[in-house]
């Protein structure tokens, strides 16, 4: 019987060894990189985010949203498109305060039979080929709904745009938009 013992290799010459590992933790400049790294997810949808109540459509409704929030501009009459949170394909918003467009809404109480607020006799304006129920809310923003459409789209402007020849300019735009991918409704 004839047993060998085994030969220890050559240990590698000192260029091709590795340094030893240090933790990122442990280097103060990595330190800060990582933080800034772990923070900016978290800056990026802080104020630049619009809050806005998404709605829920369902059926054609949807779809119909869907159709028009893939034509929204990037821009509405100088003022840039911002993000909104939660996200959502049925909200959109243009700068600061913003313009908020949210398609799929609820029938509006003035329009509702039963409804504490029903108008009969509520007027709508055209702009853009869409009818627009204006609305004054608590904060004297105006709120526009369409009527007449398969799905209603409700766009919010902010107190300081009103009386402004773009707001009106605004409105016809998203109602140009809303009368090319939300049809009209059946009677």
């Amino acid at each position: 019987m004839n047993f060998s013992l085994p030969v220890p290799s050559p240990a590698p010459p000192a260029s091709a060894r590795r340094p030893p590992r240090r933790s990122v933790a442990g280097r103060p400049a990595a330190r800060v990189l990582a933080a800034v790294c772990c923070l900016l997810p978290l800056a990026a949808c802080g104020s630049d985010r619009q809050q806005v109540a998404a709605p829920r459509p369902a059926g054609a409704a949807a779809r119909d949203c869907l159709a028009l929030h893939r034509v929204l501009p990037k821009s509405l009459h100088g003022l840039t498109r911002r993000t909104t949170s939660p996200s959502s394909d049925f909200t959109a918003a243009w700068g600061s305060p913003a313009i908020v467009l949210r398609c799929g809404v609820p029938r509006p109480a003035l329009l509702t039979p039963g409804s504490a607020g029903y108008d009969p006799n509520a007027e709508a304006a055209d702009l853009g080929g869409v009818n627009w129920l204006p609305q004054t809310t608590h904060q004297v923003d105006v709120l526009m709904t369409t009527t007449g459409r398969q799905a209603y789209v409700e766009v919010t402007v902010p107190a300081q745009y009103t009386g402004k020849a773009d707001s009106t300019d605004s409105l016809t735009t998203l109602g140009t938009l809303v009368r090319k991918t939300v049809p009209a409704e059946l009677d």
